[in-house]
């Protein structure tokens, strides 16, 4: 299925009916969430080769002679679920896939990459450490095309069938956010909100802040910013701040996170606190283990479902229409440019949250 230049699939159009329309959408066309347990726990240590100096290795699996190279940063909860599920659909698709032992600094998966290109593999998978260097990490590539993945480049740096980005968009996810916010509060005119951002300039961070502010203003709601600060994707940070800014006595309506590992340290705050997590909403994204079991308890209302199941598979996909026909045109989600795979975002709260499990 191809998508038109810029359209992405599952787009807001500000009507609540969308948003009860992909709730009941889940329970038909989804992966259940237990599946995605399942992939946590498959770590292929022997295909794991040092940053410095390791790109080969001899733990990649058989298959019909494909060879993928996937490049990762540091592992969170997110990242090494996207990372365990490259790997296993590439085995369920005959490829070999090696992973590359996760990266700590740019010069080290520049490196990474350079190795891979240089040792016979056919296409890379890339997390990028940072997605303002991937021109540096396109270079090292050599010939070799590379599918971008989890932390989107900047559209100037893509080109299609050669360097392409694989993942979900985050307005998307934004917008299913701030409209759950607002619906839930009886649609006000007026609103205080605090929003705790991710890692400062990761493209993440910065769509998803947008996309609210955007959702709020494109419905004319006045806004009021009490906090938007960044917790680096982090529990702990997310609760030292949040407990600073009660300091500050600022009323608030709603918490809105970039993640749900910040909404969680944002829970724990307010429950030590004594403050109602039924009247105050407090939302995030990726719906992990720990957000949706937040939402069974009563402490998360929402958070937005990024399937890296579904990532690794259009990664999978994209990667070898490209080495086997030159081209991604085809591959479920691809846009008519040929430069992005969109994996849709699903909203979920109290619900549907069990079928997240």
């Amino acid at each position: 299925m191809n998508l038109p230049k810029r359209v992405r699939p599952l787009h807001p159009t500000f009507r609540s009916s969308r948003f009860e329309e992909a709730k009941e959408m889940i329970k038909n066309t989804f992966i259940k969430r237990f599946l995605v347990g399942v992939l946590s726990c498959v770590v292929v240590l022997a295909s794991l080769t040092g940053c410095s100096g390791g790109a080969g290795g001899s733990g990649s699996a058989s298959g019909n002679g494909l060879k993928i190279y996937f490049t990762t940063p540091v592992l969170d909860e997110f990242k090494e679920l996207l990372m365990n599920a490259v790997s296993e659909s590439g085995k369920k698709a005959g490829a070999a896939v090696t992973l590359g032992q996760p990266c700590a600094s740019v010069d080290d998966q520049v490196a990474q990459v350079r190795e891979a290109a240089s040792s016979g593999y056919d296409i890379i998978i890339c997390n990028p450490v940072d997605s303002e260097t991937v021109l540096q990490l396109e270079v090292a590539a050599g010939e070799l095309p590379v599918i971008f993945i989890n932390s989107q480049p900047e559209e100037d740096k893509l080109e299609a069938d050669k360097y392409m980005y694989v993942g979900s968009n985050e307005e998307d996810a934004a917008f299913y956010q701030a409209e759950y916010v607002w619906n839930k509060l009886g649609k006000p005119k007026t609103l205080n909100i605090a929003i705790f951002q991710g890692q400062p300039g990761h493209p993440a961070a910065l769509k998803r802040t947008k996309g609210v502010k955007d959702y709020f203003k494109k419905n004319n709601v006045d806004v009021t910013y009490v906090f938007n600060d960044t917790a680096y994707w982090d529990t702990e940070k997310a609760y030292d701040a949040f407990l600073i800014f009660l300091k500050t006595g600022q009323p608030y309506d709603a918490i809105v996170c970039n993640n749900d590992s910040m909404a969680l340290g944002v829970v724990k705050a307010m429950n030590e606190r004594g403050l109602d997590t039924a009247k105050i909403p407090v939302v995030g994204v990726d719906a992990t283990d720990g957000g949706c079991q937040s939402i069974r308890d009563g402490g998360m209302q929402f958070t937005v479902y990024q399937s890296a199941v579904g990532q690794g598979n259009a990664a999978i996909e994209a990667s070898i229409a490209l080495v086997k026909n030159g081209t991604a045109t085809g591959v479920t989600g691809v846009t008519e440019d040929g430069l992005y795979v969109w994996v849709p975002y699903v909203p979920v709260d109290s619900g549907n949250v069990n079928s997240f499990k």
